[in-house]
């Protein structure tokens, strides 16, 4: 009976004791009923009886272990590390990000998983399980890393600059309450029931079935969205292309642009603009976009500024984060069936920052090819500034050249 009670009172007291407390709480129970009663403790509690000897003779002389501390110094199992001392230097040295292809390594070219490493550790003549390993390898600071797409080529010298330059000119045409956009093309799309990244609240366990590949449909298959972002009013305008994506679509996605929104919100503009990266449809040495958008200039009567940005830049265009990335964040987990679900989902994205975007479905054919000479681009009339200009260019009506 009495061993019955002892053991009701400990474990209600269990779950909030430590090592140290458990000890404890048993001898001072012990004490209680007497020295002769250890016995009927540890059974109760199944704490040893030399356990709670030790824990009778803190509580009898006064003197315990710190607060800080659970076991007395030295108690408890001896971590690996400090049985083999050199079994932390070595798995560091096996881990090591330079190690991979290096031909002293002893895992050359071979996935370092937990398994792995422990073989290798073995081979050297450690004593280790894979357990082991990844508690070592949380004591070094290493985790799971995926690859981070980060490198985007070679840093041109005037890259800092050109970033100062095209700021600068932003502030200046938005000073004066003109058009500045950001143009860009985004990521191609396959149309039809194929899997999209992302997930979205549904009922359990009952995901939309998408088909297990992705392969083009040859009657749907892909778009080419192109974006007009207004940096000024937080404004996107998408051109969804079904054909190719050259320089004639991206010149007539901003023409679009301009005649249902810009001309809207700038009725008084006297001047355009536009910020780009320096290579795809709309890049810096790409002939067909620099005559289109003469005839751009020509047909909407604005005078036309172009700045690119540097090589290896393009995540710095404002149209990426500000407009393609909300874009891709609302049609996350939905499958692009069709070319009106598409349209819908672009055309329906906000953001808590009051984005809104208009789009529409480009049908027109855009054939590839299109050979521009040297000498038309010349005969245009390009007035290139003095910084940089390949990447900084402005087009004049022809009304106003002369």
């Amino acid at each position: 009976m009495l061993e019955e009670i002892i053991s009701k009172k400990y474990d209600l007291l269990k779950p909030f004791l430590d090592e140290k407390s458990k000890r404890l709480v048993a001898a001072a129970e012990a004490l209680s009923l007497g020295k002769g009663n250890i016995s009927i403790v540890s059974r109760a509690t199944g704490i040893s009886p030399d356990t709670i000897k030790k824990g009778c003779n803190e509580l009898e002389s006064g003197t315990s272990i710190s607060d800080d501390k659970i076991r007395a110094p030295g108690g408890g199992r001896k971590k690996s590390v400090d049985k083999d001392p050199t079994l932390l230097s070595d798995l560091e040295s096996l881990v090591e990000p330079t190690s991979r292809g290096d031909p002293e390594s002893p895992l050359l070219w071979t996935c370092k998983s937990l398994r792995n490493l422990a073989k290798e550790l073995q081979n050297m003549g450690h004593k280790v399980s894979h357990a082991r390993v990844a508690d070592m390898l949380r004591t070094l600071g290493y985790s799971l890393q995926a690859n981070k797409k980060t490198i985007e080529g070679t840093e041109h010298p005037d890259r800092n600059k050109q970033f100062e330059h095209i700021n600068e000119k932003c502030k200046e045409f938005q000073e004066e309450h003109q058009p500045v956009i950001s143009v860009d093309t985004k990521k191609k799309e396959l149309i039809g029931n194929f899997k999209n990244v992302g997930r979205e609240l549904r009922p359990k366990k009952d995901p939309i079935p998408v088909n297990v590949y992705d392969f083009k449909d040859k009657e749907l298959g892909k778009v080419n969205p192109y974006g007009v972002y207004d940096i000024t009013n937080n404004e996107g305008w998408v051109n969804v292309g079904i054909d190719h994506d050259t320089a004639s679509f991206a010149v007539e996605s901003i023409r679009r642009w301009w005649n249902m929104m810009g001309c809207k919100s700038y009725p008084d503009a006297q001047q355009l603009l536009i910020t780009a990266d320096c290579g795809g449809s709309n890049g810096s040495r790409v002939r067909l976009w620099k005559t289109e958008l003469q005839k751009l200039t020509d047909e909407i009567g604005l005078e036309i500024s172009v700045c690119h940005f540097p090589p290896g830049t393009s995540k710095w265009n404002k149209i990426e984060h500000r407009l393609f990335s909300q874009i891709t964040l609302n049609w996350r987990g939905k499958p692009l069936t069709s070319y009106e679900v598409i349209v819908n989902l672009i055309a329906a994205t906000k953001n808590s920052k009051g984005l809104r975007v208009k789009c529409m479905l480009d049908t027109n054919k855009y054939p590839k090819g299109t050979k521009i000479e040297k000498k038309q681009v010349e005969e245009l009339g390009i007035i290139h500034d003095e910084f940089h200009g390949e990447w900084n260019y402005t087009f004049k009506p022809k009304n106003m050249v002369n």
